[in-house]
């Protein structure tokens, strides 16, 4: 994955199936940068980075499953469906992104993703990725 930090979002994969799923975790600690305005006095971790948390997770599970990419390509976030947020995620929070493998067709592969903490949905998306040259 060639993110880093501090845009790297995902800490450890705990658990995965070529072709299926993903399971993978981010420990959410008081010291992310995005907390000093999101929000003074009530940190919450923003919304859009839970997508992109599991977008990354959707991105590691397509790498391992889609196949290895030739020199200049990557696999790009391509889009996003029925996004529900469910309860916020706030500093010492664990949590984790579990993504599912449902199909690809024209080159675009849709995946089925959750993100729980304590066992309880944080947030849930359909999340698609294509495989594409670097610009």
């Amino acid at each position: 994955m060639p993110h880093r930090y501090p845009f790297l979002l995902v800490d450890r994969v705990l658990d995965f199936e070529e072709g299926r799923f993903l399971r993978a975790v981010k420990n959410v600690s008081v010291n992310e940068p995005f907390f000093q305005g999101h929000f003074p006095g009530k940190p919450i971790f923003p919304g859009v980075l839970i997508l992109e948390a599991m977008a990354q997770a959707t991105g590691i599970l397509a790498f391992k499953s889609v196949g290895k990419l030739e020199p200049g390509e990557l696999y790009y976030f391509a889009g996003i469906d029925e996004a529900r947020f469910k309860r916020p995620v706030v500093p010492g929070d664990q949590m984790v992104m579990e993504v599912t493998f449902e199909k690809t067709r024209r080159g675009v592969t849709r995946f089925k993703g959750v993100a729980l903490v304590d066992g309880k949905v944080v947030c849930e998306a359909t999340m698609m990725c294509a495989r594409s040259r670097e610009a």
